[in-house]
Order: C-alpha cells, then sequence, then structure tokens
C-alpha cells in the first residue's frame, strides 16, 4: 500500500491553484491528481513523490490534509484490464470506496483504489493477476 494525501478544500476560486503552488514552491511532485467537489468544499486526492512531507507542508500552510493508506495496482493499458481487476474484487466481496488512475511507461497503468477491507484485498489482487506497485515504485 502507498500513502495518499487527502486535502479538503473551501470551493473558492484559487484555492485549488494554492495547494498546488504550495506543493510546488516545496519542490513536491505530484504524479496524480483527482478533485471531487460539492457546493461547498472539495475533495483532493493526491500521489506525490514526499507523501510525507506534502502532509506536513500543506499542514503548516493551514490546509486541511490527511495521509491515507491505498492500493496502487499495475493493471494492463488495454481494454478490459481495469474491469478484470475490480470483477476479482467484487467476487471476493471487496468493496471499492473510489478509484482514478494514470498511465505510466511500458504500456501499463497504475490504478490507485480505496477498498473497504485492506486486510483481504492484496491477497485477491495477486491471485487475479495483478501486482500491487510498492511505494519505492511511486516515490522520490
Amino acid at each position: 500500500m502507498i500513502d495518499q494525501i487527502t486535502v479538503f478544500l473551501e470551493n473558492d476560486k484559487g484555492r485549488l491553484a494554492a495547494l498546488c503552488r504550495t506543493l510546488g514552491d516545496a519542490g513536491i511532485s505530484m504524479h496524480a491528481l483527482t478533485v471531487a467537489d460539492t457546493a461547498q468544499y472539495g475533495v483532493a486526492r493526491i500521489i506525490a513523490d514526499t507523501p510525507a512531507r506534502a502532509y506536513e507542508v500543506l499542514n503548516e500552510k493551514g490546509f486541511r490534509a490527511s495521509l491515507t493508506k491505498v492500493f496502487a495496482i499495475e493493471v494492463p493499458d488495454s481494454a478490459g484490464g481495469l474491469a478484470t481487476l475490480l470483477e476479482a474484487l467484487g467476487a471476493a466481496g471487496i468493496n471499492v470506496e473510489y478509484a482514478y488512475c494514470f498511465a505510466v511507461d511500458g504500456g501499463k497503468a497504475i490504478d490507485v483504489l480505496r477498498v473497504d477491507n485492506h486486510d483481504n484485498a492484496e491477497q485477491v489482487i495477486t491471485a487475479a493477476g495483478f501486482r500491487v506497485a510498492q511505494p519505492s515504485e511511486l516515490y522520490a
């Protein structure tokens, strides 16, 4: 499992830019970013090269950030790859709370999943023929 930075943002103009500038000024690179919103706030989820430092910097600058354990799973960048992974998890009774992905070299994608049963998920993932990426592969 890897650490994802989760940040609650007020739904105000420039707030996402301020978050990105804060990380950039600290020399922290984002590998992936997804944002979900409501009328009052947004939730940014970030995979960064130095998650502990990103967490520290964001909180120092007044952002409401937390670290969340998620799976980063290497999936072939081809039609149906993600569906096969999700079907295996579903068949094992594991619910996916949210997911997003980003492409990497070599015709592969990294699918980031938060699941409700961390204890059994890795075994199900590997039994289905997928590989869980390690922190050293995604961090600086």
